[in-house]
C-alpha cells in the first residue's frame, strides 16, 4: 500500500467491527483516518474516544450523496463497514436494510468512480451464502441468503462485483464469519448473554440451541481485512473464517462457566424465522496471502467477557 501518508475513509467506523479496525489501523500505520458514521443505535462515538483527536470524524449517512462526497474527498482507500446487520431487526422492518446495505453501497461506489479512489473494500458476511449442512463455503459458492439482512448484503456485494466488471472499479470484498469481541452492541448473542448473565437475567436460546456458527475474534478479522487490502487481488472475494464452529448452546454454557453463573439462567425460546442451521467458511484463499487467525475461541471469549465486566457501566 506504500509508505506515504495514505488517507483512508472508514465508513461505519464507530460500530463494532469498524471501531476495532480503526484502532488497528491507527496503531499499525501512519494513515490519515476519516470516519463517516451515522451513529445509529449500534454506533457509538465513545468507541473511538481515546483517538478522536487524531482522526477526522464526520457524522453522516452513506445513504446521503452529499455526506459521502464530503467524506471521500482526497481519500486513497475506502473501507465500507457501514451496514444494518441484525437479522431480527431485518425481519421486523427490511426497508432500512435495503436503504443502507444496497443503496448506501451504490452511493459509495458512485463516488469511488468520481474520485478515482485507489481501492474500495466492501465488508460483507458469511450469511450471504445461506446455510450449509456439510463442508464449508468457498468464495465460489452460490449466494443463497435467508433473511432480509443477508439478502441486502448480497445485493450490495453484487453491485460491487458489477462495478468492477462494468467500470473496472478497484474493488475487493471480504466475507467474515461471526465476529465477537469488545465494543459490540448487546443485541448479538455473545454480548447479550454476557450482560444478561452478569445481571442474573435469562439467556434466551433460540430453538434447540444447536444452530452452528463459525466464530472469529474481531482482531483476527481486522488483520485479515488489512492483509486483503495489502495483498488481495482486485475484483476478488475473500472469506475470513475463525475455524471455531460452536453451537449456540455450547457458547451459552461457556459464558456461564466463565462468569460462574448457574445453567438455570438458560431459557429456550421459539426459533427465529428462517433461522440458518449452520455456517462454515473455507478461508484457504485468505490464508494463502499469509493470514491466519491467532485467537482460540476460549481465549477470545475470556477477553471479551473481561471487557464487558470492565465496561459494565456503559450497559447497566
Amino acid at each position: 500500500m506504500g509508505e506515504y501518508n495514505m488517507k483512508m475513509l472508514i465508513t461505519g467506523g464507530a460500530g463494532f467491527i469498524g471501531s476495532n479496525f480503526v484502532h488497528y489501523i491507527h496503531d499499525n500505520y501512519d494513515y490519515q483516518i476519516v470516519i463517516l458514521d451515522k451513529l445509529t443505535y449500534a454506533g457509538n462515538k465513545d468507541n473511538l474516544k481515546d483517538i478522536l483527536d487524531e482522526i477526522q470524524f464526520i457524522k453522516g449517512d452513506i445513504g446521503s450523496q452529499e455526506d459521502v462526497k464530503t467524506a471521500m474527498k482526497d481519500c486513497d482507500v475506502v473501507v465500507n463497514f457501514a451496514a444494518e446487520t441484525h437479522v431480527d431487526r431485518s425481519i421486523e422492518d427490511p426497508s432500512i436494510f435495503v436503504k443502507t446495505d444496497v443503496l448506501g453501497t451504490y452511493n459509495l461506489l458512485e463516488q469511488v468512480r468520481k474520485y478515482d479512489v485507489e481501492k474500495y473494500l466492501q465488508i460483507s458476511t458469511d450469511e450471504v451464502y445461506g446455510s450449509i449442512e456439510n463442508g464449508s463455503f468457498s468464495e465460489l459458492s452460490n449466494l443463497d441468503p435467508s433473511s432480509p439482512y443477508s439478502a441486502s448484503k448480497a445485493g450490495g456485494d453484487m453491485l460491487v462485483r458489477a462495478y468492477y466488471k462494468t467500470y473496472d472499479l478497484p474493488v475487493l470484498i471480504t466475507r467474515s464469519s461471526n465476529n465477537y469481541g469488545p465494543y459490540q452492541y448487546p443485541e448479538k448473542l455473545i454480548p447479550l448473554f454476557i450482560l444478561n448473565a452478569m445481571k442474573n437475567k435469562p439467556l434466551p436460546v433460540y430453538g434447540d440451541g444447536q444452530n452452528v456458527r463459525d466464530w472469529i475474534y474481531v482482531l483476527d478479522n481486522c488483520k485479515g481485512i488489512d492483509t486483503i487490502l495489502n495483498k488481495g487481488k482486485i475484483g476478488e472475494v475473500y472469506n475470513i473464517g475463525g475455524g471455531n464452529e460452536k453451537t449456540n448452546l455450547e457458547i451459552t454454557h461457556l459464558i456461564l462457566d466463565i462468569l460462574e453463573k448457574p445453567e438455570s439462567l438458560i431459557k429456550f425460546v421459539d426459533d427465529r424465522l428462517g433461522h440458518d442451521r449452520r455456517y462454515s467458511l473455507d478461508s484457504h484463499k485468505t490464508q494463502e496471502l499469509g493470514w491466519k487467525p491467532n485467537w482460540s475461541f476460549e481465549d477470545g471469549l475470556r477477553e471479551t467477557v473481561g471487557w464487558y465486566k470492565e465496561n459494565k457501566d456503559i450497559f447497566f
